[in-house]
């Protein structure tokens, strides 16, 4: 019986793939693209997606020196990915930072963050108004480890400056919040921050590079949660910390490498992918949270709208300013309703009566998303924690799609109008 030759790739000679460098200045459009493409032998056009959990070192000695950290290379998938890589690389890219680290959530990235920069005895000021689990984190679980946090109003800078203390390391704000979409000075807190010794560190996820770069404000972190508009499509979990390379590298690397709070390649892949087109999608569905707004304010059922980009809001000025003359894409409003209990009903009403719209917690997705905060992010907060960050029975979130926009319209108006 003859043998056949045995089959052999047509690549096996491994092509000089050597890419070309980006100019300098590139338009964030153009960033979000061509950043952290590391194209393999195969010259792939798309990013490749890198699925391994270790990497085969050439000899023992270049293993030696990669491990030591003496040398650059990919060694355990626990410390680093060339697919995790290209999404910190492009992430950090549109935000205007050194670097970025990539965690496998949002809020994974805040613990990161504390897990960095706090001890025993630090201080941390913290707006009052930014998410629920966010609140948790810094009230109840870094408070185990002696981390003491005092929380103030969101817009009111004389409350952060009287809260600071010799011993205030973090100040921390999300902008807009959620759900509330409060908007706060970053270039104010920054100063505040810097002046008592302190970091500044916001939370991007609302308006994400694509409306707002915090750095070019004076934030020295900025946090993402990925799963998010980054992504785009509700499809990942995912976060991120974007700043300085001495504080990304040398403090939050080790605790990533050491507590195991990785990215996954996969998830990384598809982030990356998603912010392809960030710009595109931000613009239009900010677009339609601006139309869906100005709606809701002459709808009787509507007691109050909130949306940074209606001129009503508190600080629409400023996240004009701030946020490249958008609002984002989410729009809260509170419906009508006398106690609480009613306001619930009403507001539970609105939300089922629907029939286009996604019953859920996520934001950021094509599709838009209704959900009732009091009983759902916010749903583990005491009262007085709801109370104090504003959060009624009556308020209703929704997070703007991609969907035709008279079509969102006819699906909240079916609960609306059944209660004037």
């Amino acid at each position: 019986m003859s043998m056949s030759r045995a089959w052999r790739c047509p690549t096996r000679k491994k092509p000089d793939m050597a890419q070309r460098p980006l100019p300098d200045k590139l338009h964030p459009d153009t960033l979000a693209v061509r950043v952290g493409v590391e194209r393999s032998q195969y010259g792939e056009n798309s990013e490749a997606l890198y699925l391994t959990s270790g990497f085969v070192q050439p000899d023992a000695e270049t293993s030696a020196r990669r491990f030591a950290g003496t040398e650059e290379g990919f060694t355990y998938a626990r410390t680093s990915n060339p697919t995790v890589a290209g999404f910190e690389q492009r992430l950090a890219a549109l935000e205007g930072t050194e670097a970025a680290i990539a965690a496998s959530s949002g809020m994974g990235a805040i613990l990161m963050m504390g897990m960095g920069l706090l001890r025993a005895g630090d201080h941390v000021v913290c707006s009052q108004s930014v998410f629920g689990s966010t609140l948790n984190l810094f009230g109840k679980e870094f408070a185990k480890f002696g981390v003491e946090t005092t929380f103030v109003s969101q817009t009111d800078i004389a409350q952060w400056q009287a809260a600071m203390r010799p011993t205030t390391k973090l100040l921390f704000a999300e902008t807009p919040t959620n759900p509330l979409t409060e908007v706060c000075d970053i270039r104010a807190l920054a100063d505040l921050a810097h002046a008592g010794g302190a970091l500044l560190a916001v939370d991007n996820c609302f308006c994400s590079p694509a409306l707002q770069r915090p750095a070019e404000l004076g934030a020295d972190l900025i946090i993402h949660s990925g799963t998010k508009y980054l992504d785009g499509q509700g499809r990942v979990m995912a976060g991120a910390i974007c700043g300085p390379s001495k504080l990304i590298v040398d403090v939050f690397g080790p605790i990533v490498r050491t507590a195991g709070m990785v990215l996954a390649p996969f998830n990384a892949w598809v982030v990356l992918k998603g912010m392809e087109t960030l710009r595109i999608r931000m613009q239009a569905q900010s677009a339609t949270a601006l139309g869906l707004a100005q709606w809701l304010e002459t709808h009787p059922a509507v007691t109050r709208v909130y949306y940074p980009g209606l001129p009503s809001h508190p600080q629409h000025e400023l996240a004009m300013r701030q946020q490249s003359g958008l609002g984002g894409a989410v729009v809260s409003f509170d419906v009508r309703g006398g106690d609480a209990e009613t306001a619930r009903a009403n507001a539970f009403h609105v939300i089922n009566s629907t029939q286009v719209v996604s019953i859920a917690t996520n934001l950021g997705d094509t599709k838009s998303i209704i959900t009732h905060p009091g009983t759902t992010s916010h749903g583990r907060l005491t009262e007085a924690q709801r109370q104090a960050a504003g959060i009624k029975q009556s308020l209703i979130r929704f997070a703007a799609g991609l969907e035709y926009i008279d079509d969102l319209k006819a699906d909240l108006a079916r609960g609306l109008d059944s209660l004037t």
